[in-house]
């Protein structure tokens, strides 16, 4: 069973060259309406929050708390291209960033090591899933959420609801730590990853073969795309995405415990959703996410410094959400009924 399909709705250029400029703008605003929105936002803030927003520390405080979403996002956003869904984004971090501490705390491991161990770890849980998936025919979305639960468990037992704390090397801490030209160096993390997925998944056969298999896997396999190995492939990449995004949330905490990082599932899926609904309309896209993931960090931002009380970021998150998936399978129907 397929969680997700992937139909693509921006226009084509043979389009847009027989419409007038007036209807090239009406038909261009679906694509671009969530970019138009972010940079209202971005304005908007800016006006009526001159001394706080438009600032540098604000930018680094926004790239620093949103940049691990933004790893998640991209990471949940591979095997949905796929036409599948990975929960264990939100669950494996707890795991993965408690393992990247304790591995040298509290067995000496070098950094280096601990945090390689820790990212083959995640791709071997990706790994996992993927064959539950393709293998045991198990949905996607039952199948992560039953890996994801089991982390959380195994984290709860390694910890046994403690914190894990100790003297880390400053090289793990440099990690996420450090600036470049002013800005944390997570942000430079992210969009060299961005780039690269937006190449793989534009420009390579991998990624017209994922979104070949999102749109339809039974008629990609029918025209010899080995569909199993490349939703295996999906899994195993976000499963290692994942586990890296751990690693940061670790650098970044300097302490591990169980009740840390299940407060990302929710964000991570909405920026993923949300990639669904702009640059290539029902088709989830890199840029796309990109700009889920900003509009989400400039929303919350703004309105917490408004003085938004503690429940208006899961608040705005879901509202969201909703509204992503709506959007979502809005375009969708419309594809189909356009086919039709």
């Amino acid at each position: 069973m397929q969680s997700i399909e992937s139909n693509a709705l921006e226009p084509t250029r043979s389009e847009l060259a027989e419409l007038s400029l007036a209807q090239r703008l009406i038909r261009l605003a679906p694509v671009y309406g969530l970019v138009i929105l972010t940079m209202f936002l971005l304005v908007l803030f800016s006006i009526l929050l001159p001394n706080t927003f438009p600032t540098l520390l604000n930018l680094r405080a926004i790239l620093s708390d949103k940049s691990i979403i933004a790893l998640l996002s991209l990471a949940a956003m591979v095997p949905m291209a796929a036409g599948r869904i990975d929960l264990t984004v939100g669950y494996g971090i707890v795991l993965w960033h408690i393992l990247a501490i304790s591995l040298q705390t509290m067995f000496g491991i070098p950094w280096p090591l601990a945090v390689m161990i820790v990212i083959l770890l995640g791709a071997a849980v990706g790994f996992l899933n993927g064959l539950l998936v393709e293998v045991a025919k198990i949905d996607s979305f039952i199948a992560t959420l039953g890996t994801g639960t089991i982390l959380y468990a195994l984290a709860l037992w390694h910890t046994g609801g403690r914190q894990v704390v100790g003297v880390l090397p400053k090289g793990f801490y440099d990690i996420n730590g450090i600036f470049v030209f002013g800005l944390p160096i997570t942000a430079f993390y992210i969009f060299a990853i961005a780039i690269a997925m937006w190449l793989v998944l534009e420009y390579t056969p991998i990624g017209r073969f994922l979104y070949a298999i999102g749109a339809n896997a039974r008629a990609a396999e029918l025209n010899g795309i080995p569909t199993r190995k490349f939703v295996v492939g999906a899994f195993v990449t976000s499963g290692l995405m994942t586990a890296l995004a751990g690693v940061l949330l670790a650098s970044k905490l300097r302490i591990g415990q169980a009740s840390v990082g299940l407060e990302f599932l929710l964000p991570a899926l909405v920026g993923a959703f949300l990639g669904s609904t702009t640059i290539k309309p029902g088709r989830v896209n890199v840029w796309g996410t990109m700009i889920g993931v900003a509009i989400l960090a400039i929303g919350i931002s703004g309105i917490q410094q408004f003085g938004g009380s503690f429940w208006v970021e899961p608040m705005f998150n879901g509202v969201t959400l909703l509204v992503a998936i709506g959007i979502a399978g809005y375009a969708q129907r419309r594809k189909g009924a356009a086919k039709k």
